[in-house]
């Protein structure tokens, strides 16, 4: 084994049962023996020095081009033993925190996204086919942290109740203009128009969702109350009562934050309410996975807090409520790529094989981030007045409760009245 490969891996790796085959054949085990056990296989010397220079970036390259395999374990499991090992700081930890210092330098390079990148950088994952989503989404196509409130629910049931959420938390009232910013493939836009009888304008850089979202609102006789257009945020004109963004601002870029918010603020009536959900960190800024930046999002990034607020400030914009979903998108990913798995050979027929292996790689390294990582999912409440909500949030529980009753839109109807 590449020396630097194997003293590295030796200091990293404390606890669990790590046994690496290198590529010439010979067996080197590593950790206490604890946990399941982990064999990788490294088949050529150019993976090992790879790996040793730059594992966070030549680990999903080498898996991706059949140069890593495993004979136990899996691509998740491997993943917790470095997370976990990591998790107690030292040289190694160090050492790849420095790799990622050197990224950070030139982040505000790599996302620079003004309009015409921005579509291109979309375009990079989201027009992908159909076929690649439907594998592992649920029925609504919903590509974004689904919400758990009791831990055994399906996924269906799990983003249903995350749209319920996040339709309480906006307040929504009959008749209102709503602008959804990242649209997607039209699922809660649909179901804001269908619930409450709104105005709503769903936008997506993305032309592969922007003609799922129409025909999906045709079919569902909503054509008239839902529109879907093909624009940038910056691009847009209000006023809305109400402006919701889910899954979206990931790919924003810490450049443009000022922008994003200065614009929501120019949208937003006076009396107006925005949600704004959001992966995020915990540990503060930081810079993008090297594999994720170069293979699954261009241009996108993970904020902190410290960065998110202090733009919605200068916006002029109240922050009214926040909430800190932990586990709820380690759940989801683990629905995505178990169904993913399930489907894995037709995965194959749609791309090939280096693809099905990359987007493995994707869904499990996302599930390990945030099941043992700095990874979350910010749910921020905006308004312009600070008395345009409720006191107190009690209001959030009894809307999902009305919306999740049988017949829960006449219920809600009702209660509004």
């Amino acid at each position: 084994m590449n020396p630097l490969l194997r003293s590295f891996v030796s200091r990293l790796v404390q606890t669990g049962s790590l046994t690496i085959t290198d590529a010439s054949g010979q067996v080197h085990r590593f950790g206490d023996g604890s946990g399941d056990p982990v064999h990788v296989v490294l088949r050529t010397k150019h993976a090992e020095r790879r790996i040793a220079l730059d594992p966070m970036l030549a680990v999903p390259e080498a898996y991706m081009d059949g140069e890593l395999g495993f004979e136990q374990g899996d691509v998740l499991a491997l993943l917790k033993i470095a997370y976990q090992n990591l998790e107690r700081g030292g040289k190694e930890a160090l050492v790849m925190k420095f790799g990622e210092g050197i990224r950070y330098l030139f982040r505000r390079v790599y996302q620079f996204n003004p309009a015409g990148r921005s579509k291109r950088n979309v375009a990079h994952h989201y027009d992908l086919s159909g076929e690649l989503y439907r594998l592992f989404l649920d029925e609504d196509m919903q590509y974004s942290c689904a919400y758990f409130p009791e831990p055994d629910i399906s996924l269906e049931e799990a983003q249903r109740a995350k749209k319920r959420h996040i339709m309480a938390k906006l307040a929504l009232e009959p008749g209102q203009k709503v602008l959804d910013i990242g649209s997607g493939w039209g699922g809660l836009g649909l179901e804001i128009a269908r619930l409450f009888d709104a105005n709503v304008l769903g936008v997506t850089l993305s032309e592969e969702q922007h003609a799922v979202s129409c025909r999906r609102a045709e079919e569902a006789m909503l054509a008239d109350k839902a529109r879907f257009e093909i624009a940038d945020y910056r691009a847009l004109k209000g006023p809305f009562d109400r402006i919701v963004s889910v899954g979206m601002f990931e790919h924003v870029g810490v450049n443009h934050y000022r922008t994003f918010f200065d614009k929501c603020a120019q949208l937003l009536t006076d009396d107006g309410v925005m949600l704004l959900h959001t992966i995020g960190r915990t540990s503060g800024p930081s810079v993008t996975n090297a594999f994720i930046r170069k293979y699954i999002f261009p241009g996108g990034y993970i904020p902190a807090l410290s960065e998110i607020l202090p733009a919605i400030e200068k916006a002029g914009l109240i922050v009214t409520d926040i909430e800190v979903l932990r586990l709820h998108y380690a759940e989801t990913l683990k629905h995505w790529r178990e169904r993913f798995m399930a489907n894995r050979e037709k995965a194959v027929e749609i791309y090939d094989e280096r693809f099905a292996r990359m987007w493995e790689f994707y869904l499990a390294g996302s599930e390990a981030a945030f099941r043992w990582q700095d990874m979350v999912n910010f749910q921020i409440q905006i308004a312009k007045k600070r008395d345009t909500l409720p006191l107190t949030r009690d209001y959030i529980s009894e809307v999902e409760r009305q919306l999740a009753a049988p017949g829960g839109r006449k219920a809600f109807t009702h209660a509004a009245e």
